[in-house]
Parts: structure tokens; sequence; C-alpha cells
């Protein structure tokens, strides 16, 4: 069985007795993209300061190819952890030129120094600018030669902390997917911390949710976003709609009809979630009232508070008659309902998760 490329394990570190990173345990195989998502301050940043040797946990081990590197009393220095690493500062040399930045943390022979260097530029498509110098070259262009920099000693671990925010929105998608590419390809396990979930989402194989110093939540994206852990999950992806109830009977009774809530004791109050996405408005019975079919599900009214349309689609806000809270639907193409137009809206109950309050 293949041993992951790095592994961490219960890893803790405090600040003035405050706990940044609280038992964090994750494993990255190889060619596998990890990535570390969660807000400013929730311990991301300071979990790859410590992997890289930047810092010291307080407990907790550290295994590269499952070589120990790192616990409380024995320590491999950074430089020989084989570890790459990517910053949003490319940090490149601005008195070297192209070749002599990807080349500088190499050993051995001129000769053999030049072929991996050329190897690399043409991987990450900047060979014409071998002899060019940072200060003229695009952000793009610095950020391929810090990542062909980053490659250059083979490292089996590439650790990148927010490496695309300073581009541009146009550019940063597709220097993510070249960029991707070229870590595949050179089968170095990565670590990427960020705070956009489309990030997490665009590169990522496996995403651990951060809050607090904690992960709250380990997988494949997929499930990540289709079973959130909490509420707090869900919205951390996308702007989520709250519907409140208490449980009886493992049901909760709502305007849209009742919903499941499995193993929650009677009494409960509970957070319905869902999604804009998920809401549809009844075009068919606007203006009629209701009149469900079983397949429906119970539809409840609303009047139009706000529509705005978003380029491929509409959000429309709506006041609800049952309790005055604001939900939001988003329609597909141009739907602009005029401000207190009545809508009859339905939920799809296979897209709704229930939350303990």
């Amino acid at each position: 069985m293949t041993a992951p490329r790095l592994e961490i394990r219960n890893i803790v570190k405090s600040y003035g007795g405050r706990r940044v990173v609280d038992d964090v345990s994750i494993k990255v195989m190889p060619g596998q993209v990890t990535c570390l998502l969660g807000p400013s301050g929730c311990g991301k940043s300071s979990t790859l300061r410590i992997i890289a040797g930047v810092e010291m946990q307080d407990s907790g081990t550290i295994f590269v190819d499952g070589d120990l590197v790192c616990d409380t009393q024995y320590r491999v220095p950074p430089e020989e952890r084989s570890i790459g690493l990517m910053f949003q500062d490319f940090a490149l040399f601005p008195h070297l030129s192209v070749a002599d930045n990807v080349g500088f943390g190499l050993q051995g022979g001129a000769r053999k120094n030049r072929n991996r260097i050329g190897e690399l530029l043409e991987k990450v498509g900047m060979s014409r600018f071998i002899n060019s110098y940072p200060h003229e070259l695009s952000g793009g262009e610095q950020q391929r030669i810090a990542l062909a920099r980053a490659l250059a000693p083979k490292p089996k671990i590439m650790l990148m902390d927010e490496p695309f925010s300073g581009l541009d929105d146009r550019l940063r998608d597709d220097i993510r997917d070249e960029t991707l590419a070229v870590l595949k390809e050179e089968g170095a396990g990565v670590l990427l911390v960020t705070h956009e979930p489309g990030e997490a989402m665009r590169m990522a194989d496996q995403i651990a949710l951060m809050r607090g110093g904690k992960v709250v939540q380990y997988g494949a994206p997929y499930h990540i976003y289709n079973a959130p852990a909490d509420k707090e999950a869900a919205s951390f992806f996308s702007d989520i709609n709250v519907i409140r109830g208490t449980v009886q009977g493992a049901l909760t009774d709502t305007p849209f009809g009742q919903f499941l809530a499995p193993g929650v004791p009677d009494g409960t109050e509970v957070d319905i979630v869902i999604r804009p996405q998920h809401l549809k408005i009844d075009f068919d019975r606007a203006g009629r009232g209701p009149n469900p079919t079983p397949s429906d599900g119970t539809p409840a009214r609303g009047l139009v508070q706000r529509a705005r349309f978003m380029g491929s689609e509409s959000l429309v806000e709506f006041k609800m008659d049952f309790d005055g809270s604001v939900l939001r639907a988003l329609v597909p193409s141009v739907f602009l309902p005029k401000e207190g137009t009545p809508l009859w809206i339905m939920i799809r109950r296979d897209r709704c998760f229930v939350f303990a309050r």
C-alpha cells in the first residue's frame, strides 16, 4: 500500500494560551491536491508553516513518505524535508534572470541543472523568457516562474499559500489549471491553502474545511458541498436560505410541508437550509393559489421584494407570507418580476439540510 506523501497527526499549536491549530490530522497522497479551506484566522497558514518547519508544533507528528520528519523532540530542518513552497508573494530575486531564479536551489553539475531548468520552463510555457528578469514579466508570468523554481529540486510535497490571489480574475482560472496540470505531472503531493470555496472546488481532490483551528469536515469536494456537516459549512460554499421549525415525531412542520429529521429528539428547534438555486417558482400556479401534487410538495406564497439580473441567471428575493422572512431564489436566464408581485414557491426536499439549532 502506497504511503501518503504527507501525513500530519494530531497537530496542536497555541499562541498566548489560544489554540490556533487544534488536533489537525491530514493525509496527502502522491499526485493529490488537498485544500485547507476556511476563513481568515482559522489556522490554515499556521498549519502550513508547521509542516514547512518554519514553526514548531506543541504536539503531534509529521511524516513524509512514511518517515518521521518532526515531533516534539525530533526535527528535520526545513531545507531537508523535500518540501516546495509557493506563496501569494512570488518572491523572485529581482537581480537574477529567469534561468537563475529557477535554478537557485539546485545542486549538482551545470549541465544537469540546465536540463532541469529547460524542462521546467517548457512545462510552464516560459522557455522564451529564459534570459529575462522578473521586472520584465507580467504577474501571471512571474507566477509560472515561481512554480518552476519551487518544482526544480523535485520536492515530494508542494505547499501553496494563496498562490493565485494576486492575479487578475480573468487570468486566475487559466493559471490555476496550468499549475494543477504541471503539479499532477510532477507527482508531488500538494497542500493548498485558500479562503475561496470556488478555488478549492476547482483544484482539490480533497478538502479539509477549517474553523477555529479545527478541521470541521474532510472529504471530496462533491461530498463537502452536498453533505455539509453543519449550517456554517453549507453557508461557506454559497448563499443559503434558512427556514426554522420544531421536531415532533422525527418530522418538522413548515409552510412547505413536513421534513424528515431522523434521530432528532422531539421539541428540538431546527434550521432547514436550502440554497437559492434549489427554490422553484411555480409559474403555472402564479396568481391562482396553491394546488399541490405529491411530487410538488407544498407551495408557499411570497411577494417579490427585489429582482436582479446576474448574467446567466436572475436573483429574486421574496418576503414570505407565513412569517415575513426573506427567501432568495436563483432563476435561469432573465426573470425580473415587479416589486410586490405575488408568486408561489416550492423547494426541493432532496436538496434540503436539517440541522439542530
